[in-house]
């Protein structure tokens, strides 16, 4: 999508997501960062892989935000 700015997640962030997993819960963490974003449901611990624009679209709030990143010098 050209013209929006790409969603900046961290590892351990908490999300909300549209639709409620099967198991009930909205919430999720995020465990794996990279062109597919692996969740895990802080209801039943399942682990999924969303493409990074799908979950961009599903993506409704931040609830908690992970560490920053550092990235040690080159």
């Amino acid at each position: 999508m050209p013209g929006q700015p790409v969603v900046a997640f961290r590892i351990a962030d908490r999300i909300r997501l549209r639709k409620p997993h099967p198991c009930g819960s909205v919430t999720w963490r995020v465990v794996r960062l990279g062109a597919d974003i692996g969740l895990v449901c802080d209801g039943c611990g399942r682990r999924v892989l969303l493409e990074r624009r799908e979950l961009e679209r599903r993506l409704v709030e931040f609830l908690d935000r992970g560490p920053e990143q550092e990235f040690p010098p080159t």
